[in-house]
């Protein structure tokens, strides 16, 4: 094995193309529906907020879609990102096992998001389109699209979810530098976001409110688009960049992943990380993909699989996936971008077949690993990341007690700088931890659509 901390590919290295898991997963995908009809959605209903080219590759079946040059012209402002050997944390925790971390928090706004987000803003203006409006929950996609859109010299309105609109004053300010318009969601610009207010005037809102203001903009303004961080085909596609530069350097390293292990909110990242390995592990490749979520919003451990809106007024296309309900408000913990109702198809899919094993904790062991993460390797994560790191932390604890040398991989989506908030909250003893009450759940899941899945 290599002896170095970090596995860097050149430039030259970077993907010439997305992979494109639809063809390769253990059973096809359920098709959105229209929840006028109850039929699958065609192209035309998309049309108002996507442009032609997302809308074909969301429902594309080639394995391989070629990244245009422009993109990867501006990828390489930050890609090919690092893969680095967390040998201090090794060393700390006294496990035989060999622990990666993929830093996705290099890129300028200090996540993964950047990966999608430039590739949709690129698309829109290629079809003639100079604005956006997105949704986002911890402030990371949005600064993201803010980033890209200045890129490409387009105006992009961004609905925060209030509680971390408070929470994280500077990712407001990293939009504002790149121009981005930011309102603390839910607002009255509305009638989404008027209906909820008028419902609960004390609203903290969530990503499911967030995505209906954005959406309702965009429909209502023939000038504008809707871009979406997180949850669709597309979005996961312009991800895999991650998991292919972390195959080919794990080949540099002259090692393989036993172990794969991501946060999950809506499962970009954790996509990403895991797509290019899915036919490795429904071809009977012993390899373990563990997807890790908080237990104020456990969507995957213990939502229902059915079909449900992707957010809260009920304004998108119904998609099976794991679901708490679109109705679901979940409280303000500090990790806000994994504050949502349900979860992309794709990956319930992979839940649903087997081939991802989903875990929730609550917030303080999660921040306690995070902890032991900065303070061994240096690098401080995102609260949302953090989630990744105590699996890694557990996985390589496991590997201690039963001697086994694993490769253990995390997805580091992005850096916590902007979240010293919680991290003070956690060092002075004010974090709580909160599950979310399985009665809630249930009075959530009772706002369902009434649609068969078949199940």
């Amino acid at each position: 094995m290599t002896d170095s901390y970090k596995i860097i590919l050149d430039e030259k290295e970077l993907p010439e193309a997305w992979y494109n898991v639809l063809p390769d997963l253990p059973e096809p995908l359920a098709p959105p529906l229209n929840p006028a009809t109850g039929q699958p959605v065609t192209p035309d209903d998309l049309k108002p907020i996507f442009p032609e080219s997302l809308i074909m590759q969301e429902v594309s079946q080639d394995t391989w879609i070629e990244i245009p040059s422009e993109i990867r012209d501006i990828y390489k402002i930050w890609r090919p990102s690092p893969l680095v050997r967390a040998r201090r944390l090794e060393k700390a925790l006294g496990t035989p096992a060999r622990l990666y971390y993929k830093n996705e928090g290099v890129s300028p706004p200090g996540s993964h998001k950047p990966n999608t987000a430039v590739a949709q803003a690129y698309y829109n203006k290629k079809a003639g389109v100079n604005k956006l409006t997105t949704e986002t929950g911890a402030g990371q996609w949005g600064s993201a699209l803010s980033f890209a859109c200045k890129l490409f010299d387009m105006h992009c309105t961004v609905y925060m979810v209030k509680i971390s609109y408070e929470q994280k004053p500077y990712r407001k300010v990293l939009m504002h530098l790149w121009d981005g318009e930011v309102y603390p969601s839910p607002t009255d610009r509305t009638n989404a976001g008027r209906a909820i207010l008028e419902q609960n005037p004390d609203s903290m809102g969530s990503l499911g409110i967030a995505i209906s203001e954005a959406v309702e903009d965009a429909a209502t303004h023939d000038d504008t688009n809707y871009a979406l961080g997180s949850v669709l085909n597309h979005v996961l596609l312009h991800q895999t960049v991650i998991g292919l530069e972390t195959r080919k350097q794990l080949e540099l390293a002259e090692d393989k992943a036993d172990i794969i292990v991501g946060c999950v909110g809506g499962g970009s990242n954790f996509g990403g990380m895991i797509l290019p390995y899915v036919k490795d592990k429904t071809s009977g490749k012993n390899i373990e993909i563990i997807a890790i979520e908080p237990k104020s919003c456990p969507t995957l451990t213990k939502g229902l699989y059915e079909y449900d809106f992707g957010d809260t007024a009920g304004m998108t296309p119904l998609m099976l996936m794991y679901t708490l309900g679109h109705t679901f408000e979940p409280p303000g913990i500090h990790a806000g971008g994994l504050r949502y109702h349900g979860d992309a198809p794709i990956l319930c899919n992979l839940v649903k077949n087997g081939v991802v094993s989903p875990r929730a904790y609550t917030q303080n062991p999660v921040f306690e690993a995070a902890v032991l993460f900065a303070r061994t390797e240096g690098v401080i994560p995102a609260p949302e990341t953090s989630h990744a790191i105590k699996g890694l932390v557990d996985e390589a604890l496991k590997c201690k007690e039963t001697g086994e040398e694993k490769a253990i991989v995390c997805c580091f989506s992005g850096h916590g700088h902007f979240d010293l908030s919680a991290y003070d909250d956690y060092l002075e003893g004010r974090l709580q931890d909160y599950e979310y009450p399985e009665d809630k759940i249930q009075e959530a899941l009772k706002d369902l659509p009434k649609f068969p899945t078949g199940l």
